[in-house]
């Protein structure tokens, strides 16, 4: 792709889940190896990427102001877009003016093939499967900019949740092969990470259709010498098994004290609506659970406001359930309305004022669960891994506890990467703790 005489560079832009971040830097590897390097902050790139989400309609948004201030910025670069919005509307992505390529979720780590052929046809391209032809699993494990490393283990979604155009964008559920996986822990080891996250659209189905064992996963993602965490990004709780939770209390090296399950509603008749998979049932005992073996868990939950069907009484039930659980945080979603889901179909709508009330209490409830679960560390020692420093003042730097809590102490630069025990000594902020080294 270079002559030798002109080093290209390109920019990347990642919006939405933790799995979008790994394949974008596993796209800036690919390009990296084609002699394409990344753009510094202050430099023009020749090639920009913008890897979007299409989880909410306000994700949709944000995709193409992006698009379009990148488009404004660097008017001369090959701007190539993929992702969820990319594949789920591929046409209005195309119509946004300056966009040159237009690649589907299962193109995205085909990458280099579109560019080569834009770079000799200079004509705009797009490149987008039905999710029913989306059959290869095609892996990433990289960190980018960041400390820790994504893994992606398993892609797509068998569930179809009335509300959820997941499944539409990502294809059917598929995994990678377990040795494959441990191959590329182990080449982040030597690389010098520390941490890897295990990624996917639905990590808990790893394994469905290979006829491999998630568990079996975790086992020999573990036995890695070099890695020192690892973290499951989120799993559906009537995935995350009491085999699961027993095996991490008891005999895990290394999977950290942190969960994060997405529960959704609180209340049994919305889940039904929304076609989950689960009832509150299952979800107390879960958390009951965890609890009682990793009393000092970190417990993070997904909970949407104001979905279809959420009546006032609905409501109300879910946010006495929300309230009863003894979780970390919660992470608040208002309901979007996604064209082509059977959620529709469901008569009840709950009005934006309305709507934007309940976001409200339940982000109040967070931050109150957040500052109740950090208070009750201060005063401990535990250990952390430092990522970054402060851009705001020299001399800070940020990392997480094992157990997820985020920290700010004095550190130098040298701390980055390192895992050091911190003597944790109040609050910062609702989101963030203060420490000092021993």
């Amino acid at each position: 792709m270079t002559d030798g005489s002109n080093i290209l560079k390109a920019s990347y832009h990642t919006l939405g889940c933790k799995l979008n971040f790994s394949e974008t830097s596993a796209i800036g590897m690919q390009l990296a190896s084609r002699g394409i390097i990344r753009a510094l902050p202050d430099e023009t790139p020749d090639i920009v990427v913008v890897n979007t989400c299409s989880v909410t309609e306000v994700a949709d948004k944000k995709g193409r102001s992006l698009i379009r201030r990148l488009r404004t910025r660097w008017p001369g670069a090959t701007l190539v877009v993929t992702g969820c919005y990319a594949q789920l509307k591929p046409q209005e992505v195309a119509d946004i003016e300056g966009v040159d390529i237009v690649l589907g979720n299962d193109e995205k780590l085909r990458i280099v093939d579109f560019i080569e052929q834009w770079e000799s046809e200079r004509r705009s391209q797009i490149a987008v499967h039905h999710y029913l032809d989306i059959r290869d699993f095609r892996g990433a494990c990289e960190r980018g900019d960041r400390t820790r490393y994504w893994l992606k283990v398993q892609d797509g979604c068998d569930y179809f949740c009335t509300y959820c155009t997941i499944p539409f964008a990502r294809g059917r559920s598929r995994s990678g092969r377990i040795a494959d996986l441990v191959a590329e822990a182990e080449k982040a080891a030597e690389a010098g990470g520390k941490e890897i996250v295990l990624t996917g659209v639905n990590v808990g189905c790893f394994g469905k259709d290979t006829g491999e064992d998630f568990l079996e996963l975790l086992k020999r993602l573990d036995a890695v010498e070099g890695i020192e965490r690892y973290r499951i990004s989120s799993i559906e709780p009537n995935l995350l098994t009491e085999e699961i939770v027993r095996w991490i209390a008891a005999e895990s090296r290394a999977f950290m004290p942190s969960f994060h399950i997405p529960l959704q509603s609180g209340s049994d008749e919305v889940l039904r609506l929304m076609n989950r998979r689960y009832r509150t049932d299952l979800f107390t005992d879960r958390i009951a659970l965890i609890r009682s073996l990793i009393p000092d868990a970190f417990i993070g939950v997904d909970i949407i406001a104001g979905a279809r069907g959420e009546t006032e009484e609905e409501w109300e039930r879910s946010f006495r359930y929300a309230e009863s659980l003894p979780v970390s945080r919660y992470h608040v979603f208002p309901y979007s309305e996604r064209p082509g889901t059977k959620a529709l179909g469901i008569s009840h709508q709950v009005g934006q004022e309305e709507k934007h009330r309940r976001v409200a209490a339940l982000t109040k409830l967070s931050d109150e669960k957040l500052r109740a679960f950090s208070r009750l560390f201060i005063g401990k020692v535990r250990p952390v891994l430092w990522e970054h420093p402060d851009a705001e003042e020299e001399g800070m730097m940020y990392g997480h506890t094992d157990n997820y809590l985020r920290v700010r102490a004095n550190a130098s630069a040298s701390s980055y990467n390192m895992i050091t025990p911190i003597l944790i000594t109040g609050l910062h902020d609702v989101e963030t703790l203060t420490g000092r080294f021993l």
